[in-house]
């Protein structure tokens, strides 16, 4: 039996940082041939917080929890976030000062919910899944009907007062 059920590629991309933005996941089932792809796009927010979107929402479609899970993503602010258990500290204080706290809070919930590991890939490396995920990701974000990234725009636009 697989040490995973569950692999979960992600990416985030963003034109601009801020600017259009958007996220592209590849599920893969170690047990089946099911395979699933999800994509959302964005009119304003940053690449760091598709990446962690991307993350979430993968996480999130799983229906069986707990399930075994093999995060792959080319994104180091997320992998070493929690590896190195920088974002249980971000925690224990609040998220004070950090960014993107709506976003770690929603990771922390929907991740103690699984056995996630992480497995870092360098991005644009020609790794067939992260390629895939890319260019969902891009094409999410350059398409015509973009959702609203509220606690981003919200934010954005008290720190400019």
């Amino acid at each position: 039996m697989p040490k995973y059920s569950v692999h979960l590629y992600t990416d985030g991309a963003s034109k601009g940082n801020p600017g259009l933005s958007g996220y592209g996941i590849v599920m893969e089932s170690t047990t089946s041939d099911y395979r699933k792809e999800f994509k959302e796009g964005f009119r304003k927010s940053t690449n760091n917080r598709m990446e962690l979107l991307a993350i979430i929402v993968g996480l999130e479609k799983l229906k069986q929890k707990p399930t075994s899970v093999l995060v792959i993503s080319d994104s180091k602010y997320v992998i070493d976030s929690v590896t190195k258990g920088w974002v249980f500290g971000w925690e224990k204080k609040g998220f004070v000062g950090k960014k993107n706290p709506d976003l770690w809070k929603r990771f922390l919930k929907i991740y103690r919910q699984h056995h996630v590991d992480f497995q870092w890939v360098k991005g644009h490396n020609n790794h067939p899944q992260n390629e895939r995920c890319d260019y969902l990701a891009v094409t999410a974000s350059e398409g015509t009907t973009l959702s609203v990234d509220y606690f981003f725009e919200q934010n954005e636009s008290q720190t400019l007062l």
